[in-house]
């Protein structure tokens, strides 16, 4: 049985950094790359580089703010572009089925902070996603939902534990909308192969977090029971570009089971 790679990036604006996306998906050469927060209109983002490229892509974009991308060697079947039949206009959700697996790209969002009414709707957000995973569930059986997920499954994702607890990205409110999710018959495919590894995607841009490696893991590829995760990683180098996004790249490589 043939394995899929799939691998998940915030690049924090496309516009800034599409020329580190066409060099990763030339060295790297995953099967299918999802992009989050691009901060493109989907007529602005340049399909045509990627397509010169020999790569599909299919764009949910939007000024400024959030937007999405699913990027592909093989073809794009039944793309969805958001939640079906929910009016948010926020560009944080791309689905399609790519090589057999329905990849389900996410956004998720950011919350500001503990009872703030963008926390409120966070939480309302993670809601409306169950409903649309288990709705897709129905249709769909190798599934691999993959994105910026701004939450730290656990204190092993997050470089001090005691300093996040309570706070946004590691409350626990979060953490049960992540948990009631992957109830539904999914596992995180990096921690599967890294049970114990202290290993995180994302560094704030301040206070030298990066090089004092004080980052969250909050970057995740979910795989649904019905895929065996061979090999799964964070990709450290793009984070050490010049002008680089506060995001590195997190892959798995999925076989559907016999």
């Amino acid at each position: 049985m043939s394995t899929t790679t799939i691998c998940s990036w915030n690049v924090n604006s496309l516009k800034v950094r599409q020329s580190h996306v066409l060099d990763y998906l030339r060295d790297a050469s995953p099967d299918v790359l999802g992009l989050q927060e691009l901060k493109q209109t989907t007529e602005a983002v340049d399909c045509a580089a990627f397509h010169e490229a020999g790569w599909q892509i299919s764009v949910y974009g939007q000024k400024t703010y959030n937007g999405v991308a699913l990027i592909s060697k093989a073809a794009q079947e039944d793309v969805v572009y958001g939640f079906p039949g929910d009016n948010d206009p926020q560009a944080r959700a791309i689905a399609a089925t790519i090589n057999g697996i329905r990849v389900i790209n996410l956004y998720v969002p950011n919350g500001k902070k503990v009872g703030d009414e963008k926390y409120e709707y966070k939480l309302s957000w993670l809601a409306r996603l169950q409903s649309y995973v288990e709705e897709t569930l129905q249709t769909y059986d190798k599934v691999v939902v993959i994105g910026d997920f701004n939450i730290a499954p656990a204190d092993l994702d997050v470089h001090d534990p005691k300093a996040w607890e309570g706070k946004i990205l590691c409350s626990e409110p979060e953490r049960d909308a992540l948990n009631k999710l992957l109830s539904l018959g999914f596992y995180d495919g990096f921690r599967h192969i890294h049970p114990e590894r202290e290993q995180f995607s994302w560094w704030d841009y301040r206070m030298g977090g990066l090089r004092r490696n004080l980052g969250l893991r909050i970057d995740l590829n979910l795989c649904s029971d019905t895929l065996s995760c061979n090999a799964a990683d964070i990709d450290m180098e793009p984070r050490r570009l010049e002008r680089p996004s506060d995001h590195a790249p997190a892959w798995v490589s999925v076989t559907p089971r016999a």
